[in-house]
């Protein structure tokens, strides 16, 4: 796999299960991410990597997505919403294959979500930004975790 091969080829570490979305997650981490000193918009994700977003209208393979990242740190997660409800459940199927190979980031199924989605789920779309992304921009710490000293 090529991923897979470039990951090694230039050291970026990547535990198992080692998926497409995984592998490129982590050269974004490695090559990109780390160059977000201003703010800076990443967008257009690959559809492998946003399982609930929708697709692109107009660009094939990506997603309507953008994360917000600021002095190294991601700020803001926004997508619109996927509200295709066969679709959805597909998606969910595939991260519950991909959580049984030891993805621990992998989605679970949601049951509810994809019935709602049945009986129409409008055009939606949001944004998240929490407290701690705020909390660690402005104390320029990579977590907010304590620790005992």
């Amino acid at each position: 796999m090529f991923l897979d091969d470039l990951c090694k080829k230039l050291d970026v570490d990547c535990a198992p299960p080692r998926s497409t979305a995984r592998l490129l997650d982590k050269l974004v981490g490695a090559f990109i991410e780390v160059e977000c000193l201003n703010p800076t918009f990443i967008i257009e994700h690959p559809q492998i990597m946003s399982p609930l977003a929708k697709y692109h209208r107009s660009k094939p393979g990506l997603t309507e997505r953008f994360e917000l990242f600021c002095n190294y740190h991601e700020m803001c997660n926004s997508y619109t919403e996927l509200n295709d409800p066969f679709k959805q459940k597909e998606l969910f199927i595939q991260q519950l294959e991909a959580k049984k190979k030891g993805d621990d980031e992998a989605q679970g199924y949601d049951e509810n979500f994809v019935k709602a989605l049945e009986y129409g789920l409008p055009p939606t779309a949001g944004w998240g930004m929490g407290v701690d992304r705020m909390t660690m921009l402005l104390t320029d710490n990579i977590n907010i975790q304590v620790t005992n000293q």
